[in-house]
């Protein structure tokens, strides 16, 4: 039972269709992107949805099914895009970079549609696995902001993103990660050595587990999570989430196979994913390993920090790509 009341709110309801899940202690942005992993779009937060965090919380059944399902189309900023998701917005040319389409094929026969976007003189090329939220045509910014850095780029959208073919799920977006190093090596034939896999939020998992594999140039985590459940045991210390959790993304984890230099982003003003997450994935990194600290929010740390950022990237692949 969901008691309201008239006090100032110690924590907010997020309904969906079907029920109401507490985020509590955490912000509204942060409980959204937990709720991104959830199939049915949140609606919008009123004041009357504030209730007592004493005399509420989610039902173990609510909070097991929210753990157990798959990742859905995602979250950006405080709407649900899984209806637009698919929907591509303009590419790199109307930013004035010049680009490729091209078709990735996974293992298990996924098509995925990636943009490859060629740098005058490359000194590396950056694999760029995004985060949650929208699709390749959503990360128009980051693909200036490495251009500029003379590297090459192939972003491209994981299964169910975009125009790629598929559903979603943490073993496919693997696999696509996995079908993305092979297009590069295997197809382009560029030396792994010159790769940079770059991975913000969701994406950073993907990146560390691709990196854990195989010995890229470098890897660069932005805005990176240790892991999905941990992220829920911060929202919900009250229930065992971690063994119930089906949905991992254990960046962490992955990030202690990796042998390649490490450079790990985190904005302390991250309104979704706390600052603390990135000193704990730095602390989880082999040597070498570099911190870089920006500010700003969750969406937008690498634009309000431009100066900062751009100058530790290029810092950190100079090191480690000696160019």
């Amino acid at each position: 039972v969901l008691r309201r009341t008239g006090t100032r709110p110690a924590a907010r309801i997020i309904r969906t269709s079907s029920f109401a899940v507490i985020s509590c202690p955490w912000s509204e942005p942060a409980a959204r992107e937990m709720l991104s992993f959830i199939s049915v779009p949140p609606r919008s937060l009123t004041p009357r949805d504030s209730i007592s965090c004493a005399r509420a919380a989610p039902s173990l059944v609510q909070l097991t099914w929210m753990l157990s399902i798959q990742p859905c189309s995602m979250i950006r900023d405080t709407a649900c895009i899984r209806s637009t998701s698919r929907a591509v917005g303009p590419g790199p040319d109307s930013i004035g970079l010049a680009y490729e389409t091209v078709g990735i094929l996974t293992d298990d026969g996924i098509r995925l549609e990636a943009w490859y976007v060629p740098a005058r003189e490359p000194r590396g090329t950056v694999l760029f696995f995004h985060g949650n939220a929208g699709n390749i045509s959503h990360r128009l910014d980051s693909l200036m902001l490495f251009n500029q850095l003379d590297l090459s780029t192939l972003i491209f959208d994981y299964r169910g993103y975009g125009r790629s073919e598929g559903k979603a799920s943490e073993a496919g977006i693997y696999r696509d990660g996995e079908a993305a190093w092979r297009y590069l090596t295997e197809e382009r034939h560029v030396p792994t050595a010159e790769i940079v896999l770059f991975g913000r939020s969701l994406g950073a998992a993907v990146a560390a587990s691709v990196a854990g594999q195989h010995r890229p140039g470098a890897l660069i985590i932005e805005s990176g999570f240790v892991s999905v459940p941990d992220m829920a045991a911060e929202l919900y210390p009250w229930f065992p989430v971690r063994r119930l959790a089906r949905i991992g993304f254990p960046t962490g984890d992955h990030l202690k196979s990796v042998s390649c230099p490490v450079l790990v982003v985190h904005s302390r003003d991250d309104e979704i994913i706390p600052f603390d997450h990135g000193l704990r994935l730095f602390g989880m990194a082999r040597e070498p390993k570099r911190f870089l600290e920006l500010r700003g929010g969750h969406n937008d740390g690498f634009l309000v920090s431009s100066r900062r950022y751009l100058d530790g990237l290029d810092a950190f692949l100079a090191n480690s790509l000696g160019k």
